[in-house]
C-alpha cells in the first residue's frame, strides 16, 4: 500500500515516459516501461518449448519431452536459461541497465523467481561475463555484475568477479552481426586469472542477453579448460532470431 502511494506521488512530481510505447510509465516497480508493455512482453515460466541446451524459444507450448535445436551442438556450456524474451519492456530495461547500474524491482523479482530453478541453484559460484578494462572505464560498471549481485542475494551462492577476465577488447555485438561474426570476435577474448578458484567448481555464468551463444560458449570453454566441471548460463533475456 505504501509503495503504491509513493509511486503515485512520484509519478505526479516526476512524470515518466514509457521507453517502449511513449505512454505514461507511472509505476516505479516497472522500471523504464509501463505495465501495458510488460503485459505484452514474453516472460519464460517453463511452460514453453525451449531448446533443452541453449534455451532457444521454439514454441509457446511445451512438448512431451526435451527438444534440441541443434544450433548449439558445438557450444561448450551445459545449459542456458533466461528469464524472458528480449523484446518490449524487458529489452528497454536491459538497455537502461547498460547506462544505470540499478535493476528495476520488477526485473529483480524475475531474477529471484528464476533462481528457484534447480539448474541455477545447483552451482558452486556465480561468475558474471566480464567487460574489457576499456569498456568498464567507459561504462563505469559491468551490467552483468549488477544482475549477478541480485542472483547471489537470492541464492546465497558466492559471487566471483575476479577469476574470469577479458584478454582482448572486442567490438560490441551489433544486431546485424551474423553468428559467425559474433563467434570470431570472442573466440580468444577470455582468460582465467585464478584457476584454483575455478577447478572442480560448477559455475553459474551470468550475462544480460543471450543472442548467438558465442560469448557464453567461449567463456564456458576457458572455464572448463581450467577445471570447471559444469557451466550453466543465466541471462535476463533470450534473443529470438529471425530464423528461429
Amino acid at each position: 500500500m505504501l509503495t503504491a502511494v509513493r509511486d503515485s506521488l512520484l509519478s505526479v512530481a516526476y512524470p515518466r515516459e514509457c521507453r517502449v510505447c511513449l505512454g505514461p510509465a507511472d509505476n516505479i516497480y516497472d522500471g523504464p516501461a509501463c505495465g501495458i508493455c510488460w503485459a505484452k512482453t514474453r516472460i519464460l515460466y517453463g511452460s514453453e518449448m525451449l531448446c533443452s541446451k541453449c534455451g532457444a524459444f521454439l514454441c509457446d507450448t511445451a512438448g512431451p519431452g526435451p527438444v534440441l535445436c541443434h544450433k548449439c551442438d558445438g557450444h561448450f556450456y551445459d545449459r542456458a536459461l533466461a528469464a524472458g524474451i528480449y523484446e518490449l519492456a524487458l529489452a528497454a530495461s536491459i538497455i537502461e541497465l547498460k547506462s544505470t547500474p540499478r535493476v528495476p524491482r520488477r526485473v529483480a523479482d524475475m531474477i529471484r523467481n528464476a533462481s528457484q530453478n534447480t539448474d541455477l541453484q545447483n552451482n558452486d559460484v556465480v561468475i558474471p561475463v566480464p567487460l574489457s578494462k576499456l569498456r568498464r572505464i567507459e561504462r563505469g560498471f559491468n551490467q552483468a555484475e549488477t544482475i549477478a549481485a541480485v542472483l547471489t542475494g537470492s541464492t546465497g551462492m558466492p559471487l566471483d568477479t575476479g577469476s574470469l577476465a577479458r584478454a582482448l577488447h572486442t567490438p560490441i555485438h551489433r544486431i546485424g552481426m551474423d553468428d559467425k561474426a559474433r563467434d570470431l570476435t570472442v573466440r580468444k577474448a577470455f582468460k582465467v586469472e585464478r584457476p584454483k578458484l575455478i577447478a572442480d567448481k560448477k559455475v553459474l555464468l551470468v550475462d544480460d542477453v543471450f543472442t548467438s551463444g558465442a560469448t557464453a560458449s567461449h567463456c564456458a570453454r576457458i572455464l572448463k579448460k581450467h577445471g570447471a566441471t559444469r557451466v550453466t548460463v543465466f541471462t535476463l533475456a533470450r534473443a529470438v532470431q529471425a530464423n528461429s
